[in-house]
């Protein structure tokens, strides 16, 4: 089996130092202290490939894939036989290098493409896919980028290894993945703009795939439910606690309640005292003197049921680590839960032990003072 590799090598560096993303301030992230995300997406998703094939009786699987950082340094790291296209890409890769990479790999024979990165990686696959019709080609997403808010990435990497499995045995179909965007320059102001592209056929195995994202439903009963839940976490915060605040509309309306102002796609911290907005990962640590004192309250994202990495890499293993998963404080609407494809909540932190301590069951505010158990897995 002959299966592509397309890496974008800068997604996600903007995640974790608060940038929203990656287009545009690439030099910004590696200010702030970013490093490359993709590469270990990559190799996870690899290292977990040859573990899957070392116990199966599986035909030989290579990899076409692309110069340098963007596939064959990685390929060429896990041991897998592969074929490098020719393909001219820039010092500091750019969506021109990720639109040529996939024809160059389409021309070579592939019709299996994985790539990491985020939406607009996607979106310029996409771009790739219309413009030169390149017919029959089945794509994978690996989330890596920030938001990821497209149907077509699997849930983390170790789940793409598994698609392929599924794939070699003849136990997957394919559907169509919607291709979505937000403008991360409005994005970065606290605008939400997101747009439908397109789609891009993949391997149909829902349970690997996170699905693309949905709004919360602008109704008279959501805003009370969201008011109800946002009511019953303030009458439990302690005078002297440390609450970090995750993004999105539900998690806001406590913000509103509390009289304070807060970023709805940024991440924010409160105490009795003080308000820091748009936190990065950094000033969160700084922040954490006392973690037996201090909350994280998240939200899940609608549809996907993604409460960690998508759009709040912020919050990062180190984080949520030094608060333990007790002071994870996630609250959602009935209808965001009911919204949820197959009721489960999900988690890609980038780290596998943050993602195991939080599996399992965990307490979600939905009402006042009405508490549901909710698996995470």
């Amino acid at each position: 089996m002959k299966i592509g590799l397309l890496i974008n090598p800068i997604a996600g560096m903007g995640g974790r130092v608060g940038l929203k993303g990656t287009d545009g301030v690439v030099d910004e992230a590696r200010r702030r202290g970013a490093k490359p995300i993709a590469p270990l997406r990559a190799s996870e998703f690899l290292e977990t490939l040859k573990d899957l094939l070392k116990v199966s009786n599986f035909p030989k699987v290579s990899f076409v894939t692309c110069p340098g950082p963007m596939g064959a340094d990685c390929v060429q790291t896990a041991e897998f036989a592969m074929d490098i296209v020719e393909a001219s890409i820039d010092s500091e890769t750019s969506a021109d290098d990720t639109r040529l990479c996939t024809l160059a790999l389409y021309e070579a024979g592939v019709r299996l493409l994985v790539f990491v990165g985020g939406d607009g990686t996607a979106r310029d696959i996409l771009d790739a896919v219309n413009e030169h019709e390149l017919d029959g080609l089945l794509v994978i997403g690996v989330p890596s980028g920030v938001k990821m808010y497209s149907g077509i990435f699997v849930i983390n990497p170790r789940d793409a290894a598994e698609v392929i499995r599924l794939m070699l045995q003849g136990a997957a179909t394919s559907a169509e993945f919607e291709i979505m965007d937000a403008d991360e320059a409005a994005f970065r102001e606290d605008r939400f703009i997101i747009q439908l592209y397109g789609y891009l056929r993949g391997p149909s195995v829902p349970a690997r795939f996170q699905g693309a994202k949905q709004a919360s439903p602008e109704t008279i009963d959501e805003a009370e439910a969201q008011e109800a839940i946002a009511r019953f976490v303030i009458d439990e915060m302690i005078p002297d606690g440390v609450y970090i605040l995750g993004p999105g509309t539900t998690v806001k309306t406590v913000a509103v309640l509390l009289n304070i102002k807060k970023t709805t796609l940024g991440v924010d911290v409160y105490t009795s005292t003080s308000v820091l907005n748009d936190v990065n990962e950094t000033s969160l640590m700084e922040t954490v003197k006392d973690p037996s004192k201090t909350w994280v309250i998240v939200s899940p994202i609608g549809h996907q049921g993604m409460l960690f990495g998508r759009g709040n890499q912020q919050i990062s293993p180190k984080i949520i680590d030094l608060v333990g998963k007790d002071h994870v404080t996630v609250i959602s609407t009935p209808a965001k839960l009911r919204g949820i494809e197959d009721g489960t909540l999900k988690v890609d932190t980038g780290q596998e032990s943050t993602d195991e301590m939080l599996r399992g069951y965990i307490r979600v505010i939905t009402d006042y003072n009405e508490i549901r158990l909710v698996k995470v897995e």
